[in-house]
């Protein structure tokens, strides 16, 4: 055969082959082969996107509460807007968001710590709350705090013998007797707080119970700060006993109140606020070297 003939076959062939392609693979070839971008492509997500107010609140919370991980932050979040907004967040959309805005997170904390609580009047408010400290047989044993909101004074420290809402109320009567009453008194949801005998005795007492949200311990930051002092100090000093720790609490209260100035307070102690005394306007009689706990509690007494 000659190499024309044989080029016409090949060429015959080749006609044959894309004719029958044609004819035959029409109808797959949207399957089978390549197809055509359109422009009206609509996206799909794998999730629905969270709405902005999500990951400000995330981020806020974050603020607040440097010191929680992705997972309690997460916790904190659902709790507080899973039945009222229907709205959960994950550990993962956390940790993303919280690595996404770091700066906005350092900026939104050193706003809230330089940020000066807004003044109120005297005896208005009282922040109560419960903690406690273990002691050397390991042993927990609780306490009891309150606080004034204006002057920051620590009106009652002391140790419980049960946690009970009428051992409470005791020692809520016996600062009540000794400094009066406030106008509204803020706790958060503990039971012994929130059972029906001491929301009635407060309502004898004319005494308006304030019960902050949820996992929101910051609404009764003046008693969660006075209890970050007296926690610095319990953790690096141990306690015997339940009377030595009660004497230790005396000490403590003396040395908050009198000596130690606040920094929310103009440099001035809980105290001085607390009589209206000018320590910088009007000289002390006397000064005095405070030191106890070891040393764990040092400062200048200035008696006016």
């Amino acid at each position: 055969m000659s190499r024309f003939m044989r080029w016409v076959r090949l060429m015959c062939t080749c006609l044959l082959r894309v004719f029958l392609d044609f004819l035959f693979l029409s109808g797959h070839r949207a399957r089978f082969g390549r197809q055509k971008a359109t422009t009206n492509k609509k996206l799909f997500y794998r999730r629905k996107p969270k709405p902005a107010w999500v990951i400000h609140e995330v981020i806020r919370l974050k603020a607040l509460m440097p010191e929680n991980g992705c997972r309690k932050t997460a916790d904190i979040f659902n709790r507080r807007f899973a039945q009222d907004r229907g709205m959960t967040v994950g550990k993962s959309f956390v940790n993303d968001a919280i690595r996404k805005h770091a700066y906005e997170i350092q900026v939104l904390r050193r706003e809230i710590k330089n940020r000066k609580p807004k003044s109120v009047p005297m005896n208005l408010v009282w922040g109560m709350d419960l903690t406690g400290k273990t002691d050397s047989q390991g042993n927990l044993i609780h306490i009891l705090g309150i606080v004034e909101h204006k002057s920051r004074l620590s009106l009652g420290l002391a140790v419980l013998k049960d946690k009970s809402s009428i051992t409470i109320l005791r020692t809520l009567l016996d600062v009540i007797e000794r400094y009066g009453k406030p106008r509204f008194l803020r706790t958060d949801n503990e039971s012994v707080f929130t059972s029906g005998i001491f929301k009635f005795s407060l309502w004898l007492m004319r005494i308006r119970h304030q019960t902050i949200d949820k996992a929101c311990p910051w609404q009764n930051g003046r008693i969660e700060r006075f209890f970050g002092t007296l926690k610095e100090k319990l953790d690096k000093w141990q306690a015997d006993n339940t009377e030595q720790l009660s004497g230790a609490l005396v000490q403590f209260r003396f040395w908050y109140n009198h000596v130690r100035p606040h920094q929310s307070l103009d440099g001035k102690t809980p105290v001085e606020v607390w009589r209206g005394i000018d320590v910088f306007a009007k000289k002390p009689k006397r000064e005095y070297w405070l030191e106890a706990w070891d040393g764990l509690l040092t400062g200048f007494y200035l008696e006016h």
